[in-house]
């Protein structure tokens, strides 16, 4: 006979969504009658002949009061202090899932923690060949000294930005992976729908064919470069371009939704927070396709809608897979294409990275960024969130001025001049420009283009990217050349 079991997130302390249907779901006994009792609400299903139940309690009002939700059937559990308020999933890669504790100042960001109505779930990392229906969990946990140092830094800044502004509980339910790329977070329907699906495949067809050979070479330049940093000759390998990641990892194509993501869902949600794309930096195209596509499919499999869906624009960084400075500038492009899709937002932190770290210690900037986006997009909070955005570039004589959104109150440079403009003239080669700024638009120069066709701003892997509105909110890259 089998137990009576709720979904990976119901759990004691957790954080139900407000203003919308919530569904309950998990498994028992075939043809088991279950009910499910919260506050004022009984709903009762029987199980189909796999034993799997979903109820769906009707909308709920945010409350801070603890409340108990039982599940009922032939055995009975018990959830306590659950809470109801607003509940967003973080997803993405190693800047995502980088914790409090690593935070250069975390004992002191730890020690002003106490907040019983900020909630924090961290998925265990798990990979899998088809969707799953569990998953473990680190279980609920009230944000403390003591419980915090595990949580998702961006999440936590994130919620504890957003949480004194709405003034009800936040759940933040933490799903990442460090180095995974986003194959791996997209499920198979979509990957072989996808333009992109048969490139892919051929490529983790070869690294599994050729694991072994691939591995040997990644260890003997690890080994060489590690002599070369420690005094020793230089290194006479080149990087090898593929790593030795292959069944079981977090690149695996699918593997991580069916792990990770696909028993989340459908618990309900506000929205989800995503920072991904150091590990796709070299296939751009495949990204500005995935990317939409992914966001398309986990709303439909979630069935609540086009729910807000907020990112992180990579920032500046070195990156020594890319000795022309040249690559980060299109994936960063490729990630702004998802803005075309409904109730997307996008935050800039070319300005706030680390040219020599890809894991950039400003992480309270980043939450920062993101909850201000949930606050004007979400909230409807009177709120800017956005720093300018490219509208257009219209040539006046030897000059193009540039025109953006969001500077209607001016645009400001932080230093003593704007950096980071190009300007080409119908050769599309680009020149280092002049730029000024003339009230919410800018003026560029150069001396060696006299017919300006086309502007580029902060276009490299590490530009001084100095360009802001006065909300203080950086101008993201761009180019005209493109439209």
């Amino acid at each position: 006979m089998s137990v009576l079991t709720l979904a990976p997130l119901f759990r004691d302390h957790a954080v139900l969504q407000r203003d919308q249907t919530v569904p309950v779901w998990g498994r028992a006994t075939p043809g088991e009658r279950i009910t499910i009792s919260f506050r004022d609400q009984n709903v009762s299903t029987t199980t189909d002949i796999d034993g799997r139940w979903i109820v769906s309690l009707d909308p709920l009002s945010a409350s801070a009061e603890p409340a108990e939700l039982t599940a009922t059937g032939n055995t009975t559990i018990v959830l306590r202090d659950v809470l109801v308020g607003e509940v967003w999933l973080a997803t993405g890669q190693s800047n995502m899932s980088r914790p409090i504790s690593s935070l250069p100042d975390a004992k002191a960001v730890l020690a002003q923690i106490d907040h019983p109505l900020i909630r924090h779930l961290n998925v265990a990392l798990t990979t899998a060949d088809a969707p799953a229906d569990c998953v473990e969990t680190s279980g609920w946990l009230s944000a403390t000294p003591e419980t915090a140092e595990d949580f998702s830094a961006i999440a936590w800044f994130f919620s504890s930005e957003l949480q004194p502004q709405l003034n009800v509980p936040i759940g933040l339910i933490h799903s990442s992976w460090g180095g995974s790329n986003i194959e791996a977070w997209i499920d198979e329907s979509t990957m072989q729908s996808a333009a992109a699906g048969p490139a892919i495949k051929q490529r983790w067809d070869h690294l599994i064919e050729n694991f072994e050979t691939i591995k040997t070479d990644w260890e003997t330049w690890v080994k060489a470069d590690e002599a070369a940093k420690a005094g020793g000759p230089k290194n006479p390998f080149a990087r090898p371009s593929l790593m030795p990641m292959g069944l079981g990892t977090q690149r695996q194509p699918s593997a991580l939704f069916n792990g990770m993501l696909a028993p989340l869902q459908p618990y309900a949600i506000r929205g989800n927070l995503w920072y991904q794309g150091e590990a796709n930096w070299d296939r751009p195209a495949e990204y500005a396709e995935l990317f939409p596509a992914m966001i398309k499919a986990w709303r439909e499999q979630w069935g609540q809608g086009d729910f807000p869906f907020y990112f992180v624009q990579l920032p500046n960084y070195t990156d020594e897979r890319d000795p022309t400075l040249q690559g980060w500038p299109w994936i960063r492009e490729a990630q702004s294409s998802a803005l075309h899709l409904p109730n997307t937002g996008m935050a800039v932190t070319i300005d706030s990275g680390d040219n020599a770290d890809i894991h950039p210690q400003n992480k309270p900037i980043v939450g920062h960024r993101l909850a201000r986006i949930a606050a004007a997009k979400t909230y409807d909070l009177t709120v800017d969130c956005s720093g300018p955005e490219f509208v257009s570039a219209e040539r006046e004589n030897t000059t193009l001025r540039v025109r953006f959104n969001h500077a209607d109150t001016g645009l400001v440079a932080k230093g003593e001049a704007l950096q980071s403009f190009l300007v080409a003239g119908p050769d599309q080669v680009f020149h280092p420009a002049h730029a000024t700024i003339d009230g919410s638009t800018v003026i560029v120069q150069s001396p060696a283009v006299t017919e300006p066709v086309a502007v580029r701003y902060a276009w490299n892997n590490i530009p001084q990217a100095n360009l802001y509105n006065q909300a203080g909110l950086p101008a993201a890259p761009f180019r005209s050349d493109h439209q």
